[in-house]
């Protein structure tokens, strides 16, 4: 039965080349320019290490003693360590290498507090997002000297490096003398200024002080109490945590109480509980600067992902953004990349856009790619919602172009991978189908305009039970065992690893179309011109052109669960079609149409000839 799923499922999408494939397509040699790549010319693998890899055993407890409350490691809870660690992420770079892989992002590798959270409901650092020491990798991931041989060795490939870096927070450490079981409600700025200790009738403090609108350090220097909305207290146990030292300081964090992710406690307010950085602080500014130069300094960093973007007030960015890259520029790393994650789940560029504009960002995640294939590949919207997508590029920072460098994604580590949202979206879907959606799906990813990161496991076929800790799946042998009852797409191997194979119809798919994105300039350098929409599922089509060679590709994709037909507008020139993926039409059915027909969820990659083929 699943051999015939499969057999149905890649005719169906029409890609001979992949069907065919007995081995994922090597990748060319691009050790000597990759750091002359643009970020729109990458194929990007995000991955947890805790998760992918375990090459040295003797670090899963991080060198630590005692139950899994004092080192944070059962490989049998979601929310613990497991055992993945900078080695065996270094193990794999073959692995990722034949995936089509040209840089890896990978979740926090810095020092974090092993474990955190209320009694009974605790769990582990394993995501590296609560970070006590900033200047050293976890030991539970290994040694500097290990990260150092990981970034090496992905340079010797022609592989950059992206880390996750997190400016908004910190490990939560400080607690507050005015206690609650319940945590700490937000107190804003307008009822507890800084002028006052414990409200706007409250104790006079901070003679002098201008507020947080005024960044100088002349200004800061009048904040000299924090307990303006409540009392900082650090345990003792826990007064040195922090590296470098002056994090320890409760003067450097904002001490309101808890976020609620909206208005102004979205930016002032501690994230889930986390030490909220007072980031309008010039101390703050600097020290986060020196903190993350110093890694593109010692080990040569090609990019930083910056997690919780949008929770930091502008100024910070526009301070920190020309700092790193004249920091990288130093280096002599041209093309450094920075992409913040300014989460949204609707397909409004606008809001995202934003952040490029106001806050200086290079580039942001594009969330609103995510929303919209969702909407496209599970909720039975029409193709016009991509078409709307992609109309909205000129809103960022540099327009269209400056979308070029934008990492699409089809899901991740918080909402859960596209499978996941597909079968929340349609209960009843059949694998097959399921299989068809999200290879559809990857075979946007990879040709329309941006970068396109792949979330690890997606190529092995993983389909989780949800979101955040239901989606940190372990590729290596697993103990968990809601993820080892989860069944697999494209493939009838059952879960529970190890998977890194290469048989799997998802890895064949992407593999080959990372190799037709990289012999061909117009897939990632190409800017878009939307050719075919419809308001219901069906047909979307574009053309990407590259100015620098004069390429041209049409892309055309049917969302529709049955075969759909249309005359596509293309430039007049077009003589001829030449397929690069799926089947195209040979020749135009006049200048300035081409007919498509393709089958369900079925996709064309062609390259426009002016010569008749």
């Amino acid at each position: 039965m699943m051999k015939t799923i499969l057999s149905a499922a890649l005719f169906a999408l029409s890609v001979p080349t992949v069907a065919n494939a007995q081995k994922a397509p090597a990748p060319a040699s691009d050790t000597g320019n990759y750091r002359e790549r643009a970020p729109s010319d990458e194929v990007i693998y995000f991955v947890l290490p805790d998760r992918f890899a375990n090459g040295d055993p003797t670090n899963d407890r991080g060198h630590l003693k005692g139950d899994r409350l004092a080192t944070g490691y059962d490989p049998t809870a979601t929310g613990f360590y497991h055992g993945g660690d900078l080695k065996g992420l270094t193990g794999k770079l073959d692995y990722l290498q034949d995936l089509g892989v040209t840089a890896i992002w990978f979740a926090p590798i810095f020092k974090n507090k092993p474990v955190q959270g209320p009694k009974d409901d605790e769990s582990a650092g394993y995501h590296g997002y609560w970070v006590t020491d900033f200047t050293r990798p976890d030991p539970h991931f290994g040694t500097a000297a290990e990260f150092k041989t990981f970034v090496d060795a992905a340079h010797a490939r022609g592989m950059k490096v992206y880390m996750d870096i997190i400016t908004n927070h910190t490990a939560d450490v400080i607690k507050y003398a005015e206690g609650d079981a319940n945590g700490y409600k937000y107190r804003s700025k307008g009822d507890y200024p800084y002028s006052r200790s414990g409200g706007v009738s409250g104790r006079p403090i901070n003679p002098g002080f201008l507020g947080d609108e005024d960044s100088r350090p002349s200004n800061f220097a009048r904040l000299v109490d924090p307990a303006y909305a409540y009392t900082p207290v650090i345990p003792r146990a826990e007064r040195t945590a922090k590296v470098p030292a002056w994090l320890n300081d409760p003067a450097y964090y904002h001490n309101r109480g808890d976020s609620t992710f909206t208005g102004e406690s979205s930016r002032f307010g501690d994230f889930a509980g986390l030490d909220d950085l007072f980031t309008e602080h010039p101390r703050v500014r600097q020290g986060m600067i020196d903190i993350y130069g110093r890694w593109i300094d010692e080990y040569g960093i090609d990019g930083f992902r910056i997690d919780t973007a949008r929770h930091v007030d502008p100024g910070f960015w526009q301070a920190f953004v020309p700092a790193i890259l004249d920091r990288a520029n130093k280096r002599g790393i041209s093309n450094f990349t920075l992409f913040g994650e300014i989460y949204r789940d609707v397909p409004d560029n606008g809001y995202i856009a934003q952040y490029t504009r106001r806050d200086g960002l290079p580039a942001v995640l594009d969330f609103a790619f995510q929303a919209a294939m969702r909407d496209v590949l599970g909720r039975g919207k029409g193709t016009n919602v991509l078409a709307e997508l992609f109309a909205g590029d000129v809103l960022y920072e540099g327009g269209e172009p400056a979308a070029l460098n934008l990492p699409t994604f089809l899901g991740n580590h918080d909402m859960g991978r596209l499978s996941t949202l597909l079968k929340a979206d349609k209960p009843d879907i059949a694998q097959d189908e399921l299989l068809q959606r999200v290879m559809l799906g990857h075979a946007m990813l990879l040709t329309l305009r941006g970068a396109p990161v792949i979330y690890y496991g997606d190529e092995q076929g993983f389909v989780g039970d949800g979101g955040d800790q239901a989606a940190r799946e372990d590729m290596f042998p697993s103990q968990v065992a809601s993820y080892n009852d989860n069944a697999l797409i494209g493939t009838s191997k059952p879960a529970g690893g190890p998977s890194f194979g290469q048989a799997n119809p998802l890895f064949l798919l992407i593999a080959e179309l990372a190799r037709v994105r990289r012999e061909n300039p117009a897939l990632t350098s190409g800017l878009q011109i939307i050719r075919h929409y419809e308001q219901g599922p069906g047909i979307f089509a574009v053309t990407r052109t590259d100015s620098a060679s004069g390429q041209s590709i049409l892309l055309v994709f049917n969302t529709a669960a049955d075969p759909h037909r249309a005359n596509v507008a293309i430039d007049y020139t077009t003589r001829g079609l030449t397929a690069l993926a799926g089947e195209c039409p040979a020749s135009v059915r006049a200048p300035g149409s081409v007919a498509v027909a393709l089958p369900a969820f079925g996709y064309a990659v062609c390259r426009l000839e002016e010569a008749a083929q």
